[in-house]
């Protein structure tokens, strides 16, 4: 018989999780109509169904959670299950209560999640329906690395800083274009650190206007991966003319 081996096992690193959180309570009032522009059809199928099956396309993506307002929850459930078995969302999707504003609903989503503080959060809008997989993975590399990172793109155009007055805007000076970034979502985190930034945010009454603001004002830096201007965010009629457009571009 070999003798007893007295050395250790090996070391088995925990397996990271990766959480999707595509916050969907607001009302869309830039775009005229009778329900909110996230359930509005493109290309035959609800916005937030482009968005749900980009993610669920990602396989590192472990669930994703949707968080929008108690009145539509049994209708987003009723349409995750209506498309569960042609785009993978079967037993990787929950919905959430989202709350009055998009800071609230992201942080109801990360209290239901069972994260552990070095898994992998992103925040997505859930009107931005054409989302690809490599940027999401690429998305998930970057907070791998760094912490925390946002999908944006240079500023092409001339950037001008105002002041508002009676009687218009009145330029104050030009801003560098090579100091700005567009951004866009997703947006990702390591879960510990988003949820110590949420978590200071609230109790010192700040909103920001998006989750890296929250996560900036926290003192924490945040990379950029390169976004595509393909990523458009729906607000209005036009742009979903245009996410047509660029669907039956994808589809040839």
């Amino acid at each position: 018989m070999p003798a007893p081996s007295n050395a250790l096992p090996l070391y088995t690193p925990p397996v990271m999780q990766v959480f999707a959180i595509l916050p969907a309570a607001g009302l869309g009032t830039r775009m005229a109509g009778p329900q909110p522009k996230q359930f509005l059809a493109l290309n035959g199928l609800p916005i937030l169904i482009h968005s749900l099956r980009a993610f669920a396309a990602v396989k590192r993506v472990t669930a994703i959670y949707v968080a929008v307002r108690k009145p539509e929850i049994e209708r987003v459930q009723a349409q995750i299950a209506e498309y569960a078995a042609d785009y993978g969302f079967a037993g990787r999707v929950r919905v959430v209560e989202g709350g009055d504003n998009r800071q609230q609903s992201v942080s109801n989503a990360l209290a239901a999640l069972p994260a552990e503080p070095d898994d992998i959060v992103l925040v997505h809008d859930a009107v931005r329906p054409l989302i690809d997989v490599a940027t999401i993975d690429r998305t998930i590399d970057a907070v791998a690395e760094f912490g925390a990172a946002i999908v944006g793109l240079p500023a092409v155009d001339t950037i001008k800083q105002v002041e508002r007055t009676a009687h218009g805007a009145l330029v104050t000076s030009t801003i560098p274009r090579e100091f700005i970034v567009l951004a866009q979502t997703p947006q990702g985190f390591r879960y510990g650190l988003l949820q110590r930034a949420f978590a200071e945010a609230t109790a010192d009454g700040f909103i920001g206007t998006d989750e890296a603001s929250v996560v900036e004002r926290a003192g924490l830096p945040v990379a950029v991966v390169h976004g595509s201007q393909v990523n458009l965010k729906i607000t209005q009629q036009g742009d979903l003319e245009l996410a047509e457009f660029y669907l039956r571009q994808r589809a040839r």
